[in-house]
């Protein structure tokens, strides 16, 4: 049942790894499809012509294009517009109402004629019902008409009704600059009768013109200039705008206007030279060149099947890159989606670069190749990077993102990239890596401006934007790489630089607490990374798996024999509780990496550094105490919880941990005795099994031995007698090995029995 949950769990984890790779195929798709269609310039570059410039190639129309001239039709509709009136109401609500106030005022002003007392009660009356309206001297001069008085108002009666009649309009300050400007239209509604007028703007009354119309009338009679005088200011207040411009009439005469207006057309021959090369080009062939890129097809179904297949072949291609065979491993999921959204993000991206303007220079100027390929090569593998620095900008030329010239630029870019950070263990080593790919853009920039045979004034620019891409990529991976270290917890050679100081507050503590195991994983790591450096194996990973190796002993550190002065608690304990409490520390101390965020290789070698041996120590005393007892022993409750290494590090972290505690346990050690000792150990991992899983190979394991053997025989130089020993030594060294020879069967004691002795 556990090995089908098991089955079931691996093929979930690849499907979402497969999931990541159709996800970033889809978003290439659609960024394709929808440039196609924003664009209208699919598989054809008129991206380098402009006006003003000289062109560097002849276009030719490769069929007869029929297309409207949007700047001719503009200017017929915006004439045809100016031949639109604009249209005003006339209200007669607004009409009656003035009018209805002046025969309310004049009524008042003839009963308070005939019936005030004086002038003085005349003209306060009047105010106190019309405030503001009228000056006290107006009132005066008024009431001083005597047998004029209601001929008077008559007259203005008639002069108001014809000033209100003829209109007196609202213009407004906008919404009048597209229309005729010398004729407007009234018109007047009255129930179901309408009377359309047109009438010059330059005759029409508004509030600013009203005293001079008022002055007109007097003109067609004859009056008294006291009259003259005396009307103006008794009209004013009944003066008020009653004809109103009308917006949406207006912009109803205009869209019927526009709806009329017949497009210009213009025809471009088959044949025709739209563009002549060496010529400079002007602003009509450029609309000559737009209505040939508009002509093109838009979806052309050939067009959409090729890029289809293009962009599958290249997912396939990466997918396999990706793959085991290359890398040597299999990508956790983190790595799998880093991968492929930097995929989907530069092929997506080199599809909306294309519509920016950089000639002379090859658009992958601008696309940070080097970035997309220092990081896979940091995080996940080196060999990798160097696969995307070939496929990304090959997925990208087929796509018709880049041109030849961008091809090289960008292929030479990512190679350089994917090799300079070899060696690189420090962060400043991403910033000389920007340099150095900074130096290759400007060679490989070069190269294509002489292939192109560009003018020598672009020169200088063209460089400095090639540096430029190396130089910032090289920074934007600095600042980038921490993140992503953490959030994909991954043992990048610099994360592992960090881990490796011994001044880390976890190492200070196992110092503190632990101090012979302290001695213990330095020791330990000294071996490792010795190792691993002959076998072509991570030194660094090892050593710093070494380090941490041991930290779950810091719980029970008396409890383990490198941190034990004269007392052995486990003389006091049964051989079972005994096993329990050294296998504890394995379990404690993948625990606690879990806690301190260490990468998941650091922790698998804390979990694997004693596999699932025996810790025959305690098996052999618990088989003595209960030999002939009926209860059996189980071997399953000295067994170490953990797994036999899976990776060469692992392997030689656990080869190094038994070696460096069985050696400790050699009170004078010599040249041959160590030499056997070594060898001995490592074919005891070998015999039982611990070895299997770990890829070493027999040469590997004699290179490691090898190893070990010259950093102790450096170590114990001042300690190793070479003559020969007596019978005496020989006899004690004897007895030593003996207690780390295995019971039949049963794996041999290494690391696990050194713990407690």
């Amino acid at each position: 049942m556990a090995l089908k949950i098991s089955d079931l769990v691996k093929s979930f984890s690849f499907s979402r790894k497969k999931a990541a790779w159709v996800v970033a195929f889809l978003i290439c798709i659609i960024v394709i499809f929808v440039n196609m269609n924003s664009s209208r310039d699919f598989g054809r570059n008129f991206g380098d012509f402009e006006a003003g410039k000289v062109a560097d190639r002849d276009v030719i129309a490769e069929r007869t294009v029929v297309y409207t001239d949007d700047y001719a039709t503009t200017l017929r509709i915006e004439a045809q517009e100016r031949l639109v009136y604009a249209v005003f109401r006339y209200s007669y609500d607004t009409t009656e109402k003035l009018r209805n106030r002046w025969s309310d005022f004049t009524s008042l002003a003839v009963d308070l004629f005939h019936q005030a007392s004086s002038r003085q009660t005349f003209t306060l009356a009047l105010q106190a019902e019309f405030p503001g309206d009228f000056p006290e001297e107006v009132l005066n001069l008024l009431y001083q008409q005597d047998e004029d008085f209601e001929p008077v108002l008559r007259d203005g009666a008639v002069i108001l009704g014809a000033i209100l009649e003829k209109g007196i309009y609202s213009i407004p300050q906008v919404g009048l600059e597209h229309v005729n400007p010398d004729v407007v239209e009234l018109i007047r509604q009255s129930g179901s009768r309408i009377e359309q007028e047109r009438i010059s703007l330059q005759g029409v009354i508004t509030m600013d013109n009203t005293t001079t119309a008022v002055e007109n009338y007097f003109l067609t009679g004859t009056y008294s200039s006291l009259f003259m005088r005396l009307i103006p200011e008794l009209l004013a207040p009944f003066i008020r705008e009653n004809v109103f411009y009308s917006p949406e009439d207006t912009e109803s005469r205009i869209a019927e206007v526009r709806s009329t207006v017949e497009p210009v057309t213009r025809t471009i021959e088959q044949g025709t030279r739209v563009i002549r090369k060496g010529f400079v080009i002007t602003e009509d062939e450029m609309t000559e060149l737009n209505a040939l890129r508009m002509a093109l097809p838009r979806n052309d179904l050939h067009m959409i099947f090729a890029y289809l297949l293009f962009l599958l072949m290249l997912f396939g291609l990466l997918m396999f890159l990706s793959g085991s065979r290359i890398v040597g491993r299999s990508l956790t999921d983190s790595e799998t989606y880093l991968v492929a959204s930097l995929s989907a993000l530069y092929i997506a991206g080199s599809v909306l670069l294309r519509n920016i303007p950089v000639d002379p220079m090859p658009v992958s100027v601008v696309a940070p190749t080097a970035l997309v390929v220092m990081l896979p090569s940091i995080l996940v593998h080196p060999r990798l990077a160097l696969m995307l620095a070939m496929a990304l900008p090959l997925g990208a030329f087929f796509t018709g993102s880049f041109d030849t010239a961008s091809y090289i630029f960008a292929l030479v870019s990512g190679v350089v990239a994917a090799y300079s950070l070899h060696g690189a263990e420090k962060r400043m080593d991403l910033v000389k890596a920007g340099l150095v790919i900074a130096a290759a853009n400007i060679a490989a920039m070069t190269a294509v401006l002489l292939w192109q045979n560009s003018p020598g004034e672009i020169y200088a620019g063209s460089l400095f934007w090639a540096a430029f891409n190396g130089i910032a990529s090289g920074m934007l991976v600095l600042g980038a790489l921490s993140p992503l270290e953490h959030a994909m917890n991954a043992s990048t050679a610099f994360r592992l630089i960090e881990l490796s100081d011994l001044n880390a507050p976890i190492m200070r503590r196992l110092f503190t607490t632990a101090p012979g195991t302290y001695s213990h994983s330095i020791m330990v790591a000294n071996l490792a990374e010795a190792a691993c450096q002959e076998i072509d194996a991570n030194p660094l990973l090892a050593r710093v798996g070494a380090y941490y190796h041991d930290i779950g002993k810091m719980e029970n550190p008396g409890y383990f024999v490198e941190n034990q002065t004269d007392h052995n608690p486990h003389d006091e304990m049964a051989p079972r509780l005994s096993a329990t409490v050294i296998r504890s520390h394995v379990k404690l101390g993948v625990e606690k990496a879990r806690q301190l965020g260490l990468p998941k290789e650091v922790i698998d070698i804390i979990g694997e550094h004693h596999g699932n041996s025996v810790i025959t120590w305690f098996y052999d005393k618990a088989l003595k105490q209960e030999d002939g007892k009926k209860s059996p022993i189980n071997i399953e409750d000295f067994c170490y919880p953990g797994n036999p290494p899976r990776s060469r590090e692992s392997a030689v972290v656990m080869l190094a941990d038994v070696t460096e505690a069985a050696v400790r346990s050699l009170g004078k050690p010599t040249v041959s005795k160590m030499e056997k000792f070594i060898q001995e150990l490592i074919e005891n991992k070998v015999e039982h099994g611990q070895l299997a899983q770990s890829e070493l190979s027999f040469k590997d394991l004699e290179t490691i031995k090898n190893a070990f053997y010259q950093v102790l025989a450096a170590y114990y130089h001042s300690r190793i007698e070479y003559p020969k020993l007596d019978t005496l030594e020989t006899k004690a060294t004897a007895t030593i090995e003996a207690r780390e020879t295995p019971a039949p069967g049963v794996e041999g004691a290494g690391g696990g029995g050194n713990d407690t002795k």
